[in-house]
């Protein structure tokens, strides 16, 4: 199958949201664009009339998706697929195959599981391809992508993404390093000297880190910011002026407690803008 951008659908206001996002990306990206809507599998007995009512609906859905797609994207390619099962389970496999899944954070129909905390959570970090999870309603111009590292191999795989993004944009990349004191520093007497000396060594650390991406991306333009705070809280301030926020599914250091349930999820869970989360290859 040609390079393509999955995106699930119910016809939710959130998923429409995530079907404009993705024909916007698959653009982007060369590729095609295959729209995905999971019904449930109905139990043997269903009157006849019912499930041609529903399986109408369903098309109907994916018809109004592919319109949306294609009004945004003009020349996209646009498949649909209608499937029967459990989305997880569905959208799992067709990540198998694709460069990235889209998602909307909420959802109803198909997706009536389709709230943080199941479709979105069960996809982010559980598949090999990114996540992409569109909150809410559409928002953007900002032109700006924001990216969370800490030198771990899945914040590296982050930085991969969101430098190719920016790049595929055209658009500047703010790379956030936040960092915390450890719990035995916390009630350190010498407090204030203690933040600047590790502020120093971890401005130093993100400067090391990130001077491989520059050189493979000098037509990137990169903001380097290095922050004494939580990274969910860092994140989700900096999301408010951005059109995407990348995050590894694992970290450590700064991202101590990373994995996805915590800084991911709180990120999921608090950004103003898109989030994509992106696991370090096997």
């Amino acid at each position: 199958m040609t390079a393509h951008v999955v995106v699930g659908t119910d016809g939710s206001p959130s998923a429409e949201a995530a079907v404009g996002w993705a024909a916007e990306d698959a653009v982007r990206r060369g590729g095609a664009l295959r729209i995905v809507h999971v019904r449930e599998d109905w139990r043997r007995g269903t009157p006849r009339e019912l499930e041609e009512s529903l399986t109408e609906e369903a098309r109907g859905v994916l018809e109004t998706a592919a319109s949306l797609a294609r009004g945004r994207a003009p020349g996209v390619d646009v498949t649909t697929s209608l499937e029967t099962g459990r989305p997880v389970e569905v959208l799992r496999r067709e990540a198998e195959d694709a460069e990235q899944i889209v998602i909307g954070s909420r959802g109803r129909g198909g997706f009536a599981g389709l709230l943080l905390g199941s479709v979105s959570l069960s996809l982010a970090g559980h598949v090999a391809v990114p996540v992409v999870v569109v909150r809410g309603e559409e928002h953007g111009g900002h032109g700006g992508v924001v990216v969370g590292f800490d030198g771990s191999p899945e914040s590296e795989a982050a930085l991969e993404y969101a430098f190719g993004e920016a790049a595929r944009r055209g658009a500047g990349l703010r790379a956030l390093h936040a960092w915390q004191l450890p719990v035995m520093a916390v009630g350190s007497v010498a407090y204030t000297p203690l933040i600047e000396d590790i502020s120093g060594t971890e401005e130093r650390l993100a400067t090391e880190i990130l001077a491989p991406w520059r050189e493979r991306h000098p037509e990137v333009e990169v903001e380097q910011t290095v922050l004494f705070e939580h990274p969910v809280f860092a994140l989700g301030e900096a999301s408010k002026a951005a059109d995407l926020v990348v995050v590894g599914s694992r970290g450590l250091g700064g991202f101590g407690s990373a994995v996805l349930g915590s800084v991911s999820h709180g990120v999921l869970h608090h950004a103003s803008c898109p989030v994509a989360v992106v696991r370090a290859k096997a």
